[in-house]
C-alpha cells in the first residue's frame, strides 16, 4: 500500500468512527522543516497526527519496541516512521530524524520520551531539544486530548472526542556551552509547557506547579 493510499484511509476512519477536530493549524507552517512536539497518551496519537490537514508530508519517530506488533509494524513502515530505540542514544535514528528535516519536512516527536499511561504529562526529555538546535528548525507545539480513552470508547461504540491543539511556531535560543545541562534543562522546559499550555489543566501532571507554565497561560 502506498503512503497516501493509507493516510486517506486514516482520514476516513477518523471522521466516520471519531470525533476529531484540529485547532490552530494556522500556527502550523505549510511547508519548510519543522518539529512537531506533542504528548503523548495513547497509540492513536501517531495516526491522529499522520491525518493532520496542514503537513501531509509528516512523519515521526516511533519507539522501535512497536515493530513486535504486526499492524504497527505495518503501519509505521508503510507511513515512513523512524524506529527509535529508546534504551540506548540512537544517532541512526537521529541522522534519519535530521536528514527529514533538512528535507523540508515535518517530523513530530513526543518529547516525554514514551506514552504516559496516566492521563498526565510525564518529565520531558532532551531530545527534541538537540534536534531542533542541529536542525536549526522551528518548532511547533501540539496538545492531543481524549485520546487517552479512545479505544475504551470505541470497544463501547462510542464516537471518541479527540482535540488536536496547534501552538504558535517557535525557536530556542542556542545552549549555553558554559551550562549545557542546565540550559538543555530550560529549553526542555520550554518546549513541555508549551505544550501543557494548550491542554486542559487535568493533563498538567508533572508541570502543574511549573512556573514557566504559569507565565504562558497568563499570556506571558
Amino acid at each position: 500500500m502506498k503512503r497516501e493510499t493509507l493516510r486517506k484511509i486514516v482520514c476516513f476512519l477518523l471522521r466516520t468512527l471519531t470525533d476529531t477536530q484540529f485547532l490552530g493549524t494556522e500556527h502550523v507552517p505549510p511547508q519548510g522543516g519543522i518539529l512537531i512536539v506533542t504528548n503523548h497518551m495513547s497509540r492513536v496519537d501517531t495516526p491522529v497526527l499522520f491525518a493532520n490537514p496542514v503537513r501531509p508530508d509528516i512523519t515521526a519517530l516511533v519507539a522501535d519496541k512497536y515493530q513486535r506488533y504486526s499492524f504497527f509494524s505495518w503501519f509505521t513502515r508503510t507511513a515512513g516512521g523512524i524506529w527509535l530505540d529508546r534504551d540506548r542514544a540512537d544517532f541512526a535514528a537521529f541522522r534519519q530524524a535530521l536528514e527529514v528535516l533538512k528535507q523540508g519536512r515535518a517530523l513530530g516527536i513526543a518529547p516525554e520520551g514514551t506514552r504516559s499511561d496516566q492521563g498526565q504529562l510525564l518529565p520531558g526529555k532532551p531530545g527534541s531539544v538537540l534536534l531542533a538546535q542541529r536542525a536549526n528548525v522551528p518548532i511547533v507545539p501540539v496538545a492531543i486530548a481524549g485520546s487517552e480513552s479512545a479505544m475504551a470508547d470505541l470497544r463501547k461504540l462510542r464516537r471518541p472526542k479527540i482535540r488536536v491543539r496547534f501552538g504558535p511556531a517557535f525557536q530556542l535560543p542556542p545552549i549555553d556551552r558554559n551550562d549545557r545541562e542546565g540550559s538543555l534543562q530550560l529549553a526542555t522546559d520550554e518546549i513541555m509547557c508549551r505544550i501543557a499550555a494548550l491542554l486542559p489543566e487535568r493533563y498538567w501532571g508533572y508541570y502543574a506547579n511549573h512556573p514557566r507554565l504559569k507565565e504562558l497561560i497568563s499570556g506571558g
